[in-house]
């Protein structure tokens, strides 16, 4: 057979019925891909015609394409920033934008690897079948002048096109390195980068006596040998230095621009170091062959990025993964106060947890209270944030505990315990007694809740009706607050979804403006004001700072969950949608003003199912704010855990030896052990 058709004329439309051949229907059908090519290097080792066809294209589209994009664009993360390159991708993928394949070589690879999924099979094919293509090629019988006509981007020495601009886009990218080694924001994280030993401005000097060399070393045999190990030596402390800044930031905080910056440097410093070694083994050996396996290593990073150069998945992934880091492990060390382990802090969780229960109990009456007065929704909307946010934050800073607000927390401390165990049978036995730990603490904390709010809410309700005759709600309101809390009629277990998922995000607001007050140093800032100083005194602002500083986070996300809450209702009522919210705490209070509306005779059917609810809704809003927050937690720290049959056998042989551990208080032995 053979192996290309006689009337096939131009480079492109040769190498893209190349393409058609070896491409399997499924691309996760690597084998397919890896049988057609070993196949094709077979008849082109046989038939040196061809195999001289194919090698022309090749050499052809080199010399007479601008190779620069392809080697300095595809793949690299422009410098114009994480949400212009968002909305770049997102038009992009609505509206293609227009390639010019007959003047640039990045075009022609993309119109050549069209398929979103070819970078799987291209990717999958091992190295060496890639490597056999390439050596039935032949590239070492070309001596046609005109193979090795320059690009048109190339600088003026005469080399072969694809070498001459190779070593022009490993000096451009050079000298990008070292501009963003000295970007302020990372100064900022390492002030030695400023030195004169930096690796960002050592590299470019050496790469560009290393690109003088091979420029040379081309044409004179006996030239000087400077080979590419100390430029990929100095690559490679920018690469450190890279991830020594992605360290700090964790703990200094970081942005999504930062984060963006870095992926950024990663990127050029990857094609460069890429670069630098083809031109290196092209430089000890013209026939290129020792350069192959570089060379297929770039040309699979190329597919990958032409396929998935609009792909938004992968780039937020890459540049929210610090970011969400960062969040998770502020929220997971505000979890661990959420954690009790002696018999103090439980008795204080619950006392804590009473303590938010009664304030509740007048937040929702005065909720009910704003609902009589007719409001326009937008209006009623606001009014109904101010009261939840601004109550939340109240209980949060008199040191109160509402026990929904633990799970996105303690996620995160969960997802930290994880991330440590790694399979090991004391890691996971330490594991299981944290999630002991956490269970009683959350259990403790929502009996609080309930314990106080319903009988607040009866006696709030009785100490107003010898005032004004009524109890806090009439008859009618309580019959809508009964059957609104039906656990199947009223779509309550779904509105305390919403509420969970409401719970997940405040977590990550508390982690959000924890990192935030961090990164753009709020408390070193407010110790500088002159005029608080001059007016409150340095000690009294010194105080503040720090309260900022420990607190910011936590009172930004109670007062922004309440205006969740408020937010999820507000939506529905504007665009007619069913949304709605149900809190564990607030349920309880609402019943406990039914209860005494009815002077303590409801109808009891309906009671009960109401009641029945309530568990319900607490159960919900736990389980959903605690299963988002702990899969983002494992996500950002990149956890994978495959112990979980072995973690939920230890589970239930822990429950059902020690029980009490999962619901009572230790027993002072259990301290005295710790």
């Amino acid at each position: 057979m053979e192996v290309l058709q006689s009337d096939v004329e131009t480079p492109e439309s040769l190498l893209r019925e190349l393409v058609r051949r070896i491409r399997p229907k499924n691309p996760e059908n690597i084998a397919y891909a890896s049988e057609r090519i070993v196949a094709l290097a077979a008849e082109l080792a046989l038939d040196s015609v061809q195999a001289g066809r194919v090698r022309a294209a090749l050499t052809e589209l080199f010399a007479t394409r601008r190779a620069g994009s392809l080697y300095m664009n595809l793949g690299i993360l422009p410098s114009t920033g994480f949400f212009s390159e968002t909305w770049r991708r997102i038009s992009h993928r609505l509206l293609p934008e227009v390639q010019n394949p007959e003047e640039f070589l990045g075009d022609m690879l993309q119109s050549l690897f069209d398929h979103e999924t070819d970078e799987i099979w291209v990717g999958g094919v091992d190295n060496e079948i890639w490597i056999g293509l390439l050596n039935a090629l032949r590239f070492d019988e070309s001596h046609s002048p005109d193979s090795f006509s320059l690009a048109s981007d190339a600088p003026p020495e005469v080399l072969p096109g694809g070498i001459a601009t190779l070593l022009h886009s490993l000096w451009r990218l050079s000298y990008q390195i070292t501009a963003m080694g000295f970007d302020a924001e990372l100064l900022r994280l390492d002030t030695n980068l400023a030195r004169a030993d930096s690796p960002f401005l050592a590299q470019n000097l050496e790469t560009r006596a290393f690109v003088e060399c091979c420029q040379q070393r081309w044409h004179e045999e006996a030239a000087a040998t400077d080979d590419e190990k100390q430029v990929l030596v100095l690559f490679d402390q920018c690469r450190e230095t890279v991830e020594r800044i992605h360290r700090r930031s964790v703990h200094a905080g970081t942005s999504l621009q930062l984060t963006y910056k870095l992926q950024c440097l990663r990127d050029h410093i990857n094609r460069a170091e890429q670069l630098a070694t083809i031109a290196g083994e092209l430089q000890r050996e013209k026939s290129r062959q020792t350069a192959y396996p570089a060379i297929v290593a770039l040309f699979k990073s190329l597919v990958f990025a032409s396929c998935s150069k609009n792909n938004l998945r992968t780039f937020w992934r890459q540049n929210l993964e610090i970011t969400a880091r960062r969040v998770t492990e502020y929220a997971g060390k505000a979890g661990e106060h959420y954690i009790t382990e002696t018999r103090k802090e439980y008795w204080g969780m619950a006392k804590a947890a009473m303590g938010a229960g009664a304030l509740i109990a007048i937040i929702a009456l005065m909720k009910l209270i704003l609902h009589r007065f007719n409001l326009a929704p937008l209006n009623e909307m606001l009014a109904y944030g101010l009261n939840y946010g601004l109550g939340f934050a109240v209980i949060y800073m008199l040191g109160f505990t509402i026990a929904t607000k633990q799970p996105a927390m303690t996620a995160n401390a969960l997802a930290a315990s994880i991330g440590e165990a790694r399979g090991k049978a004391r890691d996971l036995e330490n594991l299981i007694s944290l999630i002991a730990r956490t269970t009683r603490s959350q259990l403790v904390a929502i009996l609080g809740n309930v314990s106080m709010a319903i009988p607040v809410a009866i006696l709030v309700s009785l100490s107003q009706l010898p005032l004004t005759d009524q109890h806090a709600i009439s008859i009618a309101e309580a019959d809508n607050l009964l059957a609104a809390h039906h656990p199947f009629l009223s779509g309550s277990l779904f509105f305390a979804a919403i509420a969970g998922v409401c719970l997940f995000l405040s977590g990550l607001v508390a982690g959000y403006f924890d990192n935030l007050a961090t990164y753009n140093r709020v408390p070193q800032r407010i110790k500088q004001l002159a005029w608080a100083n001059r007016a409150f005194g340095a000690k009294r602002v010194a105080r503040f700072a720090d309260y900022v500083e420990a607190h910011l986070g936590a009172i930004a996300s109670n007062f922004l969950f309440g205006v969740m809450l408020a937010t999820a209702w507000g939506m529905g009522m504007m665009f007619g949608l069913p949304l709605d919210i149900r809190h564990v705490a607030f349920s309880s209070a609402y019943l406990g003003y039914a209860l005494a509306t009815y002077d303590f005779a409801p109808p009891w059917m309906t009671f009960a199912w109401a009641a029945a609810g309530v568990a319900g809704i607490g159960l919900v809003n736990l389980c959903v704010s605690f299963s988002l927050a702990l899969v983002v937690a494992l996500r950002a720290r990149n956890v994978t855990f495959s112990q979980g049959n072995q973690l939920m056998r230890g589970l239930l042989r822990r429950l059902f030896r020690h029980p009490g551990e999962f619901f009572l208080p230790p027993k002072k032995s259990d301290e005295q052990v710790k």
